[in-house]
């Protein structure tokens, strides 16, 4: 495993963040005198970033925001989330043995994810995570963000790594099709966030805990060159 390069997505990949999350969404909704909503509900659009998840809570409690009341919303979410990015979010079980062993043995680990970085880097500091990673590359990290190609690639080039030997490991149809785009193999995780199962996104792996990692990117590194090359 020694120089290959795993990109991780963040939120229902690495960390579990959506009752944080979703305790944001909710205080939105309070304030506009709407429902809270529950988590199941919500979840599906996580990967779509806080905007997406505002959007479609007040849509859902039949409340009509122009752009403008949008964006000021959005700026009280990210107030109260980054004051309460940890209460309850926490790493799936077994990532950090997981990511321990890979460090162990060589691997370059870094972050592919569409949460803005300083949230990225504030979640994963207060978890004590951020040490594992080589680099982390938010949404507005580089000019594009997934299903961009280039986030992975600059993700992985920012971390040192080589994107011809690398593999990517997500929860959502975005992280997917970023992967594919670049040429990336991808393994998928059924513990995160996607409304549509992984199976039918078609990743290269299926994982369902990170036990089960380890022997996933094993197979996959093992036919990395025989796989077409598109990256740049």
């Amino acid at each position: 495993m020694r120089g290959l390069t795993i990109a991780f997505d963040l939120d229902g990949t690495l960390v579990d963040t959506a009752p944080d999350l979703v305790a944001a969404t909710n205080f939105i909704l309070d304030s506009l005198g709407g429902e809270p909503m529950p988590e199941a509900a919500l979840r599906p659009w996580i990967s779509y970033g806080a905007r997406r998840m505002i959007v479609e809570a007040i849509a859902h409690r039949g409340i009509s925001l122009d752009e403008a009341e949008t964006d000021r919303h959005l700026e009280l979410f990210l107030d109260h989330y980054t004051a309460n990015i940890a209460r309850h979010s926490r790493p799936f079980p077994g990532t950090l043995a997981a990511l321990d062993r890979f460090i162990e043995e060589g691997a370059i680990l870094t972050v592919c994810t569409n949460k803005r970085e300083s949230l990225s880097r504030l979640l994963l500091d207060q978890l004590g995570m951020s040490s594992r990673f080589r680099a982390i590359a938010g949404r507005d990290t580089f000019p594009v963000c997934k299903p961009d190609p280039g986030h992975l690639t600059g993700a992985i080039r920012l971390a040192g790594g080589d994107a011809h030997r690398a593999v990517m490991v997500g929860d959502s149809g975005v992280d997917i099709a970023t992967a594919k785009s670049a040429g990336i193999p991808v393994v998928g995780v059924t513990f995160g966030y996607t409304e549509t199962p992984v199976a039918n996104l078609n990743p290269d792996a299926i994982i369902a805990h990170y036990d089960e990692l380890d022997s996933a990117i094993r197979r996959l590194d093992a036919s990395v060159t025989r796989l077409p090359r598109s990256v740049t």
